[in-house]
């Protein structure tokens, strides 16, 4: 009687298991394969990020610094690394493909924390780096869409382009997780439509669409200031050392929002010997000129240039001298950990170009207001140094963190892409 008794509750018991198996409530693969534990997002990980750098000819790079960084003379290493020429003037805005690069190169010393560590390994990778100079190569192969010589950067980007197109890991993620410094308005200008799902390293987006480049995806870099750093600025008083009200010297004929550099200067004509606003082009002497105006200055005046941005607002923040930014369109670097209003004044180009309004707002500024804005910017101005070794906290390496923030939405677009049987829908609902 109890043996029938335990066969009936056996029978019960496995008709239960089944039904549950059946309708998906019980999985017994977990019981017998244990399953493995999802690996943390790259921004819960608390590790560097793993990068990927593809090895490019040094046509793509370090030759077009000096021709005797040609392929013959071995691969490029920390030991061996190109410097930047100190004498590389204005190219030097430029330049943060070089440093983004040799930040990978870099092995360290052992015990530094990193933003970001070069794998050998693509599989293990996080990011994929493309070491393309397109912004020296817009310098160094014609400087204008006429030059025959731009013939040479069209090849160049044409080559990469198709190489790109090779890469399984490009394939696999269609370039979403790629890495791309394109901070010269013209870099990559023949084909950076084919690129436009990467991660590209912009220093604005005036001459980008926006089924290109956007905040979402992309990386805002800062340009690579080409003045000298203040790094003795330490007066009993600031404010009164600095005798000069507002400054700006540089190209006043500009293209596009550029085009207030001309109305700024009637406007500004007359407002008193302390408003410096000097037409000037970027020679070693002028920038020498520029670096002693703005260390004896209060205000630093960033109008828009030839795109919403320019060198200038951080040859200002590096020289501790308070940017009045006036540029409608203008994006700024980390801006998602650095607020600019605690160091920087904003003006609408409608209210700069009212005659009076600028210079009267800032003859009106509270001396304490600028004194704690000038002492927030020796508090920041580390996080705009490009330099090799790199360190912590300085651009390079904000710029490595920027690419692990847009890493997660770069996981959702893969994992997405990879389950759709349709083309996207969400992009056609409207």
């Amino acid at each position: 009687m109890y043996g029938k008794a335990a066969i009936g509750v056996a029978l019960a018991i496995i008709f239960l298991v089944s039904c549950s198996i059946y309708i998906g409530s019980v999985d017994l693969r977990s019981y017998f394969f244990p399953l493995q534990p999802a690996p943390l997002s790259i921004c819960a990980a608390g590790r560097p990020l793993r990068v990927y750098m593809y090895d490019l000819p040094r046509k793509f790079n370090f030759a077009m610094m000096d021709s005797r960084y040609s392929e013959d003379s071995g691969p490029v290493t920390m030991e061996n690394l190109p410097r930047w020429p100190a004498d590389g003037g204005v190219r030097r805005q430029h330049s943060v493909e070089y440093w983004l690069m040799a930040s990978l190169l870099y092995v360290g010393e052992g015990g530094e924390e990193r933003e970001a560590v070069r794998v050998s390994d693509p599989e293990t990778a996080d990011a994929y780096f493309v070491p393309f100079f397109s912004s020296l190569s817009v310098n160094t192969h014609g400087h204008n869409m006429t030059d025959p010589a731009t013939e040479v950067d069209r090849g160049l980007q044409a080559e990469l382009v198709e190489f790109l197109r090779q890469s399984k890991y490009y394939q696999r993620s269609g370039g979403r997780d790629h890495v791309i410094p394109m901070t010269h308005p013209n870099a990559f200008r023949f084909h950076r439509q084919q690129l436009n799902a990467s991660i590209l390293i912009v220093v604005d987006f005036g001459r980008y669409p926006r089924n290109l480049s956007t905040l979402n995806k992309d990386v805002v870099s800062p340009y690579v200031h080409v003045v000298e750093s203040f790094t003795d600025d330490d007066p009993p008083d600031p404010y009164e050392n600095r005798t000069t009200l507002l400054f700006f010297q540089g190209n006043t004929v500009r293209k596009d929002q550029g085009k207030i550099r001309v109305k700024l200067a009637k406007v500004l004509n007359g407002s008193g010997a302390d408003v410096h606003y000097k037409k000037s082009i970027a020679t070693p002497s002028n920038i020498k000129m520029s670096t002693k105006g703005m260390r004896l200055s209060k205000f630093c005046l960033h109008p828009a240039g030839d795109t919403p941005s320019s060198c200038r607002l951080f040859d200002a923040i590096v020289s501790h001298c308070v940017p009045v930014i006036v540029s409608d369109r203008i994006e700024l670097p980390f801006e998602d950990e650095i607020d600019y209003t605690e160091f920087s004044v904003f003006f609408s180009m409608k209210e700069a170009l009212e005659p009076g309004h600028l210079v009267n707002q800032l003859r009106q500024f509270p001396k304490d207001r600028w004194v704690e804005m000038w002492k927030r910017l020796k508090q920041i101005s580390h996080h705009y140094e490009f330099q090799y070794p790199p360190r912590k906290e300085d651009a390079v390496y904000m710029l490595w963190r920027q690419v692990k923030h847009k890493l997660p939405g770069v996981q959702l677009a893969i994992h997405r892409n990879t389950r759709l049987k349709i083309p996207d829908w969400w992009r056609r609902k409207r």
